[in-house]
């Protein structure tokens, strides 16, 4: 048994090598490339038909000029997905727990929204920060408010991940531990609380999903 609960998101070490670049680059390894034949097989067309399905949904709200980010916010948001789904698994890693990876891969691409936004419409990037029919009292106040949500953005889209997964990960654990230690004493709370933990693992997955979809939304928008 773990001593400290924590432990689990850990970066794995093996002789003192960390393997949380094996970590990150084995999701890419699990997606299948299509080929080059007129009809592929069923997993690459479930693969193509989901990603376009995406695509297509992301990019109902943009304008046509904001096109070109479909292939950078499909690859993020397939990293994403198969990283939060392949952590559920047993003896491994989720990489997306860590608050500095997802503050990676937020603050780039927000500061890269921000900044073309600013080129290629500064007056409507800057409009955002005050809302039209704002009384005159309050427009000092308000920019003030817009300019640090702006900021605070990319720090929220980064716990935001980092806390669903690290809560699911932690409740996992907590009713796993639980359900060992009530199967010899009581059985029957034993079943229950690992049919929970069933219902729980699930809803994870679901989570999984729902977050990796979310963040890249939040971001295109």
């Amino acid at each position: 048994m773990m001593a400290n609960l924590f432990d689990q998101f850990m970066s794995p070490t093996y002789l003192g090598i960390p393997l949380i670049v094996l970590a990150l680059g084995l999701p890419w390894i699990l997606w299948p490339s299509p080929s080059s034949r007129w009809l592929n097989n069923r997993l690459i067309t479930l693969q193509s038909w989901f990603l376009n399905r995406f695509t297509q949904q992301l990019l109902l709200p943009i304008n046509t000029g904001g096109h070109k980010w479909a292939l950078i916010l499909a690859s993020l948001m397939a990293f994403l997905l198969s990283m939060n789904l392949l952590g559920l698994l047993p003896y491994t890693f989720t990489p997306t727990t860590q608050l500095s990876l997802n503050m990676g891969l937020a603050v780039p691409f927000w500061l890269a929204t921000v900044i073309i936004g600013m080129r290629n419409q500064p007056t409507a990037a800057l409009g955002h920060l005050l809302p039209e029919g704002t009384p005159t009292p309050l427009i000092p106040v308000l920019i003030v408010i817009e300019t640090i949500s702006l900021f605070i953005r990319p720090l929220a889209l980064g716990v935001r991940l980092t806390a669903n997964l690290t809560a699911g990960h932690l409740l996992i654990q907590l009713i796993a531990t639980a359900a060992f230690t009530l199967m010899t004493t009581m059985t029957t709370v034993a079943l229950l609380t690992a049919s929970i933990l069933f219902l729980l693992t699930l809803l994870e997955i679901a989570v999984a999903m729902i977050q990796a979809y979310v963040f890249v939304l939040l971001l295109s928008l």
